[in-house]
């Protein structure tokens, strides 16, 4: 009996032991209601599983990744990032490289998805999202509506950045969405010009994208499409038009340095289950290539899928390798503009 004893508390010894030794990764992400969904979905059922924690943190900061490996004091594990900033990270050598044998060992992703520095968790639109009780019935359908304040008056939301939104005003100015690269950026901060003063909010979250939407500091403006079904759930009188959105790719990195790496790939596995990738989908329609995910996905939902073939019609594609190259110029004249 003793020796039964004996045993059990060596057993729970153990136990314990094993979980003060879990580890925690921290994955860095946009926040708002995409971070409640994935910690929902993905996030504590991956914990209950394993034993590893998932803290989450935001926003996405390229200028933060790369400070953090420059320093060597890399608080992030695994981190959400765009085309544009993942074709940088890799040029700078910023990321690690996968290990697909852990993450898809099975090589279920098509490879679109499988890259040698990070996984597709998914696709998204930067799109027009406006208030439906401000304009008298009538609703916008165009960049060239977004910049007619006569017509449809109040204020805007863009995001402080000149990625996009140089495309953006490009579309108002009547620049067809596939003559858009390489940019003429001339025309594009002319047209500018005539919208900056009627800018209420330039963001720089998710959740800050929306919050002026819902608050009425803003009738119009840019926002990430998944935003927007969530508040439309709870009431708010908030729609999207996907004619002239951005369709872009959303990547899960490992950052060189990341104190789990392992931790965070056996994390990014999870993302290939296709019945949580539907889940996601209900909350936030931003599809990933999870194998199966489509054929579980009804109708109704696909028709607010960036990928619906109607929505991909109506759209530009996304140049992450011109923003790679000219961002940083850009960038510096996007900020003087900012201040003139």
């Amino acid at each position: 009996m003793g020796r039964l004893a004996l045993g059990g508390a060596a057993l729970t010894a153990m136990g314990t032991s094993a979980r003060a030794q879990a580890v925690t990764i921290t994955v860095n992400g946009s926040g708002g209601s995409l971070a409640k969904s994935l910690e929902r979905i993905y996030e504590k059922p991956f914990t209950a599983e394993t034993g590893i924690g998932v803290r989450a943190t935001a926003p996405v900061s390229l200028a933060k990744l790369k400070a953090m490996v420059e320093t060597g004091n890399m608080e992030w594990d695994l981190t959400e990032m765009g085309g544009a900033d993942m074709i940088e990270a890799v040029k700078n050598g910023w990321l690690t490289e996968i290990d697909w044998s852990i993450v898809d060992p099975d090589n279920k992703l098509p490879p679109i998805a499988r890259q040698k520095y990070g996984m597709v968790t998914s696709t998204f639109s930067t799109v027009i999202a406006y208030r439906t009780d401000k304009f008298g019935g009538k609703a916008p359908k165009s960049w060239a509506d977004f910049w007619d304040v006569k017509s449809f008056p109040g204020p805007r939301a863009l995001q402080d950045s000149p990625v996009q939104n140089l495309e953006f005003a490009l579309l108002a100015d009547g620049v067809p969405a596939d003559k858009l690269y390489p940019l003429d950026v001339e025309r594009a901060f002319k047209k500018l010009d005539q919208i900056k003063r009627h800018v209420a909010a330039w963001w720089t979250t998710g959740a800050q994208q929306v919050q002026l939407l819902v608050d009425g500091e803003a009738v119009m403006g840019t926002v990430w499409n998944g935003r927007v079904p969530p508040l439309k759930k709870e009431g708010k009188p908030v729609d999207i038009i996907w004619n002239g959105g951005a369709l872009q790719l959303s990547y899960w990195a490992v950052p060189k340095g990341a104190k789990h790496p392992k931790e965070a790939m056996r994390y990014m596995k999870s993302r290939l289950d296709p019945d949580k990738g539907v889940q996601l989908l209900q909350d936030s329609p931003y599809p990933g290539f999870a194998p199966g995910l489509i054929e579980k996905v009804s109708p109704d939902l696909a028709k607010i899928l960036p990928i619906h073939p109607d929505n991909v019609a109506v759209q530009y594609s996304f140049n992450p390798e011109y923003w790679s190259e000219h961002r940083p110029k850009l960038t510096e004249r996007w900020a003087a503009w900012l201040l003139s």
